[in-house]
């Protein structure tokens, strides 16, 4: 079995998926020639052919739009969207008819597509490059947001979103594209979406978290661990729809909780995650909810970059905070 990196098990299973279905297609800037400014989709023209592996013109809005078509007639296209901050002029097509598709035709259609970008901070790259747009999009009714953080978790995760047949927005987190390796059998087997995974159990406190996060509440866990506080770390992974249950389990636990998360704070997912466990765990918690959060501003650039990233001190403290207030 093969020790690859996240970058390396996306490219893994979009072949899977397009040599398992002829429906399967790839389309967005760069992919086919130069293989993805990540090279994501690197070898893939030359195995599949330009008619399924699409180069298009730099134009969100347009393949966005080409794939809702392409799905509404049956086939399964995959789009790449080059940085996550030029995904906003795909919104129109994403809200307004991706996302409704099935509520406007009354079932009669679905649009079975799948809208990759990379996101978050961490390479430093210029502004529009960062963005962690999660939040926006799990707001919007008929879409699952998918951000995978492991090289595993993202072969599993992406297949399982192709296969799906409602549109679905998969963050995939810049950062963690080449930061380890980790063994991933090429065996088509998908990980079931709407779950969270738990990725370490501990008793003291719970602390959730996603995508490019990750690494680092693993980092905090080992280094709570010396001190003597264990933590139960949840990945989140399909934000929309939310397994709220595996969470509040956790948090009925071991009581205290924290959220970390890249993106702003304000209105951030974390807030939601926050509010439903305030609405349904209340009293099996011994301290406030905690959130360590990326700030209400821009991304910064390169000399700022690591500021703004939530660090594995910031997360040690949030979960010191919760056990010093129960």
């Amino acid at each position: 079995m093969a020790e690859i990196t996240l970058v390396e098990a996306v490219n893994l299973a979009l072949a899977r998926a397009m040599s398992e279905d002829k429906d399967v297609l790839l389309l967005g800037e760069d992919i086919g020639v130069n293989g993805g400014v990540f090279r994501a989709t690197n070898g893939l023209q030359a195995r599949f052919g330009r008619e399924r592996v699409i180069d298009t013109p730099l134009a969100e809005g347009g393949i966005a739009g080409v794939a809702v078509g392409m799905a509404a007639m049956g086939l399964k296209p995959v789009a790449e969207i080059q940085f996550s901050g030029f995904i906003y002029p795909a919104i129109d097509q994403i809200i307004n008819h991706a996302s409704r598709m099935r509520n406007r035709t009354r079932g009669r259609l679905t649009c079975p597509m799948v809208l990759r970008s990379p996101c978050g901070a961490g390479i430093h790259a210029p502004e529009h490059h960062s963005e962690s747009p999660e939040a926006m999009f799990a707001h919007m009714p008929g879409l699952r947001v998918v951000a995978p953080s492991s090289p595993a978790r993202a072969y599993g995760l992406l297949l399982a979103s192709v296969r799906d047949p409602d549109p679905v927005i998969f963050l995939e987190p810049t950062r963690l594209y080449r930061l380890f390796r980790q063994e991933v059998e090429d065996d088509g087997v998908e990980l079931p979406l709407d779950a969270c995974f738990i990725l370490r159990e501990g008793a003291d406190a719970t602390v959730v978290t996603w995508g490019a996060m990750v690494p680092e509440t693993l980092a905090a866990a080992e280094k709570l661990e010396e001190e003597g506080v264990t933590i139960e770390v949840i990945d989140v992974a399909t934000l929309k729809p939310l397994d709220v249950e595996t969470i509040l389990r956790s948090v009925e636990k071991t009581g205290r909780c924290v959220i970390v998360h890249e993106a702003p704070r304000t209105a951030g997912f974390g807030a939601e995650v926050a509010a439903e466990i305030a609405e349904r765990a209340l009293y099996s918690l011994l301290a406030p909810i905690k959130r360590v959060t990326g700030y209400d501003v821009i991304v910064p650039l390169a000399k700022l970059e690591k500021q703004y990233i939530p660090s594995v001190d910031r997360i040690v403290d949030g979960v010191r905070q919760v056990m010093e207030a129960s």
